[in-house]
């Protein structure tokens, strides 16, 4: 457990309004290779560029069924590897915003990371998080101390601001292999220390909260939901869990690395691709009858380069992809402007361009989903400009 508080933000008067959706932020640390997960197949400059790793058209007969792109409009398409979330597609749940993300093209992961979690353009920028800003900036009456949670051993950097949030890596971990002896004696020594503490006074609120949910458990009774055994499965299945025991639960942060692909991406990407496809199509399959008040967005720090490198791998890039899945989004569409794969086109080394800034999807997101109209509090000197992802 870890509480992270920064002093309150002098520039960011709180609003009041209801609560609104609850927001799951996964970040895909590493930087991502979205040209491969939404891939532009009717463009050919694609295939000119990776003639081992592009993924083959949907009616290329010279592909085994199950390695064709999975077409999704005419132009672009699927990894095979995220078949499972072709339902939501089709239900138009699930929103795709391509050639998107930061202006930052210094193409280093800490620094990529460190500002898009910030939500600035540069180092000079509030030192808190985008969405730790969120929460100081909108009273919502609730106050709990799971109002928001960072999935993990630390909070993600997006979380910091005056706001606390908790990191939870297990709620299993809050049982005590399940001895009630054990249980009740540490909480005990934890009401002494904690006595006159209301920070620690919190802390036992939550424990006692997690005390009453147990997630493994309830996804052995599910007949539903089949999440992968991994820690984003986890990571999933817990935020569902919190979600519909109504705790308070605002905002939820999951992160799923390893998408550095350098070497020999296309076993690497396909794994990941499962891990991350299974996990939001069991969450998706769980919380159907609440998907009209959840918001999910993936994210990723950048891109990597349009040409495959020597080692059939991709090295870093720019431009990168989004997705928003919720009961509330445009969706069954690819949003932003394609900016295209021919060489003029491309920028710096070879990458592909930017066309719509990752901020202006958070910040409808927020504007609109979350009740909170401070987003020039929240992502201070940029000029939003909505997309009409959500509604």
């Amino acid at each position: 457990m870890h509480t992270n508080i920064i002093p309150r933000l002098a520039f960011a008067p709180a609003q009041t309004a209801p609560r609104g959706d609850t927001l799951v932020v996964i970040f895909l640390r590493g930087a991502a290779d979205v040209l491969n997960m939404v891939v532009p197949h009717g463009e050919s400059a694609y295939y000119n560029l990776r003639p081992s790793l592009g993924i083959p058209r949907p009616d290329d007969k010279r592909a085994k069924n199950e390695a064709r792109t999975l077409d999704l409009n005419g132009f672009f398409g699927l990894h095979p590897e995220m078949r499972p979330l072709l339902e939501m597609w089709q239900e138009k749940q699930l929103a795709i915003i391509h050639a998107c993300g930061a202006p930052d093209e210094s193409r280093s992961h800490f620094k990529a990371m460190e500002l898009m979690e910030r939500g600035v353009n540069d180092e000079r920028g509030p030192a808190s998080g985008w969405i730790g800003r969120h929460l100081a900036t909108l009273d919502t009456g609730n106050s709990s101390p799971l109002r928001a949670i960072g999935l993990g051993q630390m909070p993600q950097r997006s979380l910091s601001g005056s706001v606390p949030v908790s990191a939870l890596r297990s709620i299993a971990d809050f049982h005590l292999g399940g001895d009630p002896r054990a249980v009740a004696q540490m909480r005990a020594v934890l009401n002494t220390i904690y006595a006159d503490d209301v920070a620690g006074q919190e802390t036992l609120n939550i424990l006692d909260i997690l005390q009453k949910l147990d997630p493994i458990a309830q996804s052995q009774n599910s007949q539903i939901a089949k999440y992968p055994e991994s820690d984003f499965g986890l990571a999933l299945r817990q935020t569902a869990m919190l979600v519909k025991a109504e705790v308070g639960l605002e905002v939820a942060a999951i992160d799923l690395g390893g998408w550095d692909t350098h070497f020999a991406q296309g076993g690497i990407q396909a794994r990941l691709l499962k891990d991350l496809s299974e996990g939001l199509a069991a969450f998706h399959a769980e919380m159907a009858d609440q998907m009209g008040k959840l918001t999910v967005v993936t994210m990723s720090e950048f891109g990597r380069r349009a040409a495959e490198n020597g080692s059939l791998g991709t090295d870093h890039g720019h431009g990168s992809m989004m997705m928003v899945l919720g009961g509330h989004v445009d969706g069954g569409k690819v949003h932003g402007d394609w900016p295209g794969l021919q060489t003029e086109q491309l920028v710096g080394p070879g990458d592909l361009a930017v066309t719509s800034d990752y901020r202006d999807v958070l910040a409808e997101i927020i504007q609109v989903r979350l009740n909170n109209p401070a987003v020039d509090a929240i992502f201070p000197e940029h000029g939003v400009r909505f997309k009409g992802i959500v509604g």
